[in-house]
């Protein structure tokens, strides 16, 4: 049986929400000149997110998803990247935004970038709800980022842990409880 957990909330649903509208935005004046804009995001964390922000867009967007893994149902990246589900469309030539939740060792969005430059875009920038500098293993960077967060373990707002607290409405730090002091 797991460790029992509580969740303490670190980022507001209302914080969040200002939040995108600003970043949206931003990502409305970078792409002013785009025909279409190609909204990646990357399942499953980032589903909350992508609704979210694709909805505040003023833009024309088409959405697709990449599915990877580095995680499993662990609290720690494996760094080992795997491609679970691949893009429906094509890229080339397009703009492209690639929509993250969390940036933590960099891995899995560097592994993206490289594998989608590969498909030659016309132009590819990244945004991430969640960064983690402190962890980062590799030089990469979102060109937006929501919020830099400490190194906790998140969940909510599609974020999981084991496949739970996706839904929560909020980015919530997990607390493990020590069973023994009860």
């Amino acid at each position: 049986m797991s460790q029992p957990y509580e969740i303490e909330q670190l980022i507001s649903a209302k914080s969040i929400a200002a939040r995108i509208e600003t970043l949206s935005r931003e990502i409305q004046r970078a792409f002013r000149d785009t025909d279409k804009l190609v909204v990646v995001g990357l399942l499953r964390g980032s589903f909350v997110f992508i609704a979210d922000l694709v909805r505040e867009l003023d833009l024309p967007v088409e959405v697709d998803f990449l599915e990877t893994s580095s995680y499993g149902d662990s609290m720690v990246s494996s760094r080992e990247v795997r491609i679970l589900k691949d893009l429906r469309g094509e890229i080339e030539g397009r703009d492209v935004l690639v929509v993250e939740d969390i940036v933590d060792t960099g891995h899995t969005l560097s592994h993206v970038l490289h594998l989608l430059e590969s498909r030659h875009p016309r132009r590819l920038e990244t945004i991430a709800l969640l960064d983690k500098p402190s962890r980062r293993e590799t030089d990469v960077k979102a060109t937006w980022t929501g919020f830099e967060i400490p190194d906790e373990f998140v969940v909510g707002y599609g974020i999981d842990f084991a496949q739970r607290n996706r839904n929560l409405p909020y980015i919530g730090c997990v607390r493990f409880i020590d069973a023994t002091e009860t």
